[in-house]
């Protein structure tokens, strides 16, 4: 019996280990530059510097969708490119509905939600033009402009329940606070699937209008 207990102890430690190394390897992953305005608890207004990003529009469920998503970017990232060229791993991975519906209106589930927008951030290096074209024409280069979300940090699976969950804190903050939003809620995902859930980090994020 203590011999097997032993065995579960290293086990954990293994894996408790194995999460530690991922997040110190995500912490060296370029993420995007932001400002942060104003922060309340797990909820921060942030500023967001101009960013590249490269973007695929993928049908289906929200969790097939990201998956496939991924693997169209990273495709591109990895070398199908004009240039052959790879191009660094940036965080978070980041997803939202392709439609656009006001922001009062995601928890009514108004949309058909069967549309999503899947984009990795190009490295702050990179401009439009030294980035190498994508050979595939589902992946498509955006430059985006300085931008202001609200922003609420957790940890824990990124299933619907716990986005959902997320979601209503930030309507009710926005409520609360008098503050106008647009567009849709954008997820954003940091760490590999493999990552234990309390070491996670998940963000949902809405687009302040002005």
């Amino acid at each position: 019996m203590k011999s097997r207990w032993k065995i579960i102890v290293v086990v954990v430690g293994i894996i408790l280990i194995s999460a530690i190394a991922v997040g110190s390897i995500m912490s060296r992953v370029e993420t995007p530059s932001y400002e942060v305005i104003k922060s309340q608890g797990k909820i921060e207004i942030r500023q967001f510097e101009p960013m590249i990003i490269a973007e695929v529009q993928v049908q289906g469920e929200r969790a097939d969708a990201i998956s496939k998503g991924f693997r169209l970017l990273a495709d591109y990232i990895f070398g199908n490119n004009t240039t052959r060229q790879n191009i660094a791993m940036t965080a978070p991975v980041q997803q939202r509905e392709s439609s656009q519906i006001a922001m009062t209106a995601p928890i009514q589930q108004q949309s058909t939600k069967d549309s999503w927008l899947v984009s990795f951030v190009m490295p702050s290096e990179y401009s439009m033009e030294s980035l190498p074209e994508p050979k595939s024409d589902r992946v498509t280069l955006k430059r985006i402009p300085s931008q202001q979300f609200i922003v609420i940090t957790f940890s824990g699976t990124s299933s619907n329940e716990n986005l959902r969950e997320h979601e209503e804190e930030l309507i009710e903050f926005t409520k609360v606070n008098n503050i106008s939003v647009t567009g849709t809620f954008k997820y954003a995902f940091y760490n590999p699937p493999w990552t234990l859930p309390l070491m996670r980090r998940n963000e949902v994020m809405t687009e302040m209008q002005w």
